[in-house]
């Protein structure tokens, strides 16, 4: 059946099952979801039930959208908002997308603009007609946040025009066939972490899962996933799935637009802010390396009108034999595990992307829980047989004991750390020590692009554990607004802070590979005052595992010429505070999952910890285990 057959099928459905007193004027796909204009939208609204009968008889979540006819004019839509919305809700802006009939409300405190059970949403519905959405204001002002939403609203016709496509295409016309498999190609992050890449395809759908850059591989072949492969036709690319916004799993896709693609990318909204906040900063370390970008930056900005997010739990036709659903993978914000759906029931896969299976400072541990599962791929980044993390307790008491240590002989500790994740467990842990009284209250300086991504951390606390969520929202408490937190803006103010007072410094890049970390490095290696602290996973052939091996001279380039910079600082590894999890952790998620796979492929781990899980993952679960290499094609079913 052809999309259009398929449409004019839905469409009798909803005369049959929707009122006339509704007055539909237009039935449509805008990607997965259905769409129904509605020139009395007021009546669907007072009978929920009406659309919820309707989403069960065909399968597709639905949306009601406005007919252009009923929005009020945009000057009396805003003083009626303003009277139907309490004042302290804090509305800080309010703009409209008559495109899509949206009126976009961003609040200090959106609950109240929502109301209970959506009645205030309701009310401001049947009031102005034009349908609204709720955005919270970001506690910290993040540059990002608001570019994104500018760009999403200014691009509103181009990605309208995009999801119509997408929706003739998911639900394009399938053929019956005898026989049905289900293939993945390993394009990227097997037996390596780095480049993560994997191409599921079975005979209707095409499907990339993540899409990386090795950062530490320069412009190597090392550096790019095997997009070059016999099998893989960016043409007929269905989706892309991201599963969150570490470079090694999304730092190329916006080569895939300048490749020609014209597809969706899904991922959550936390991933798709900071996958953009990371992709504009490596091709900034990139271009100040004096290096050829692999892809210009434009294409960043094209892929944002791709993006169409979704949040955990989501269930969403993306091809059509597949169904994605994101659960929480516990690693940084917005970080999920993908659930494949396919073949209308025939298998499931997931794959874990980067897990951490306990709850961290920052947020819940991974989902383990899922309605059917046959093959799990899972990374394998501590699961080497010698991999067993101490404990995050142990780890927190260490890294406070080094600092103690440092300032106390005057000297100021660098931790190189992701801008992602790492950076803001620090932050809540430091925060959390001072405001307890067991550290002195110190200066902690953020370089680089930590202030960002900490806004886009801020801007959706709904994505972080109930803890701190408590402490946000019932207790008036936000860690990350601490006085102690200092932004470093540039050249100037970083060397105040290399020249200044004792302090702790929290730079990127995490491995060393770029950013203001290098600049700190370079001057505060010689003095044996200093200590430096690794907090993360350090890939081999990057400038931190060197100097994690004991290297005490590094060459650095300064000005156009080769220096040598001596290690004389006191350097540690901590290992505790990875968002990875460990072996043990690893095997117990397995253990846990429910249900059990037939399955298990490792991945995303140097080549000897892919192994090693998998024999152990085996002799545990008697599952067919595989350490997959790249290049390698599995048949799944």
């Amino acid at each position: 059946m052809r999309a259009r057959d398929t449409l004019e099928e839905i469409k009798s459905i909803v005369k049959e099952n929707v009122p006339a007193s509704a007055l539909i004027t237009k039935v449509d796909f805008e990607g997965s979801e259905l769409v129904l204009y509605s020139k009395n939208p007021a009546v669907l609204a007072a009978d929920s039930n009406i659309i919820k009968e309707l989403a069960k008889i065909i399968r597709k979540r639905i949306i009601i959208r406005p007919d252009s006819s009923v929005l009020s004019d945009e000057e009396t839509a805003i003083k009626k908002i303003k009277e139907i919305v309490p004042e302290e809700a804090g509305i800080t802006d309010i703009k409209f997308d008559p495109v899509f009939g949206e009126v976009i409300i961003e609040a200090i405190k959106p609950g109240l603009v929502i109301g209970k059970a959506g009645k205030t949403l309701n009310d401001i519905r049947v009031a102005i007609g034009w349908l609204p959405r709720v955005r919270r204001a970001p506690p910290i002002e993040s540059k990002i946040v608001k570019s994104i939403r500018h760009q999403l609203l200014a691009s509103s016709d181009k990605r309208k025009e995009i999801l119509l496509k997408i929706g003739r295409r998911i639900h394009r016309s399938t053929r019956p066939r005898d026989t049905y498999w289900i293939r993945v190609s390993a394009l990227g992050g097997f037996r390596e972490v780095g480049r993560t890449c994997m191409y599921l395809h079975t005979p209707e759908s095409r499907i990339l899962i993540d899409c990386g850059v090795n950062v530490a591989a320069g412009d190597s072949e090392k550096a790019y996933p095997y997009l070059n492969i016999p099998e893989f036709d960016i043409q007929q690319l269905d989706a892309v799935v991201i599963t969150h916004a570490h470079l090694d799993h999304c730092g190329f896709v916006p080569f895939l637009y300048y490749m020609g693609y014209e597809g969706p990318v899904y991922c959550t909204p936390p991933t798709r802010d900071l996958m953009f906040l990371l992709q504009w900063d490596y091709l900034d370390v990139v271009e100040r390396e004096g290096r050829q970008p692999p892809y210009p930056r434009k294409f960043i900005k094209e892929m944002l009108k791709y993006v169409i997010p979704l949040e955990y739990g989501d269930v969403t036709d993306i091809a059509p034999d597949v169904r994605l659903t994101l659960h929480n993978a516990g690693h940084i914000l917005g970080s999920s595990i993908a659930h494949f759906h396919i073949g209308d029931g025939l298998y499931n896969l997931a794959y874990t992307g980067d897990i951490k299976f306990e709850r961290s400072r920052l947020l819940e541990p991974a989902n383990f829980r899922f309605p059917r599962l046959e093959t799990l791929i899972i990374e394998s980044t501590y699961g080497g047989k010698r991999d067993i993390l101490p404990s995050r307790r142990r780890a927190e008491e260490e890294l406070i004991k080094i600092i103690r240590r440092t300032i106390e002989r005057k000297g100021k500790v660098l931790v190189p750390v992701f801008s992602v994740g790492r950076a803001q467990e620090l932050m809540l842990t430091l925060e959390d020590y001072v405001n307890n009284g067991v550290l002195e209250e110190i200066p902690v300086y953020l370089d680089g692009m930590i202030w960002e991504a900490t806004a886009i951390h801020t801007t959706y606390p709904e994505y972080l554990n109930r803890m701190l969520r408590t402490e946000i929202f019932h207790r008036g408490h936000n860690p990350f607004l601490s006085d102690i937190f200092k932004r470093v803006t540039g050249t100037a103010k970083r060397k105040e802070v290399i020249d200044g007072e004792p302090s702790v410094i929290l730079a990127t890049s995490g491995m060393l590979t770029g950013g203001p970390s290098i600049e700190y490095l370079r001057h505060l290696a010689d003095d044996e005052k200093n200590s430096l602290i690794f907090v993360g996973y350090q890939a081999e052939g990057s400038l931190g595992r060197r100097i994690q091996k004991g290297w005490k001279e590094i060459p650095m380039k300064e000005n156009g010429k080769t220096k040598v910079v001596t290690i004389n600082m006191e350097v540690h590894t901590i290992e505790g505070f990875s968002g990875h999890s460990d072996r043990n952790q690893l095997i117990n998620y397995v253990r846990r999952l429910n249900p059990k796979p037939e399955r298990i492929i490792t991945c995303h781990g140097e080549e000897s910890k892919c192994i090693e899980l998998a024999s152990s993952l085996y002799k545990r679960t008697y599952s067919e285990t595989r350490a997959v290499q790249n290049l390698d094609v599995f048949r799944v079913k």
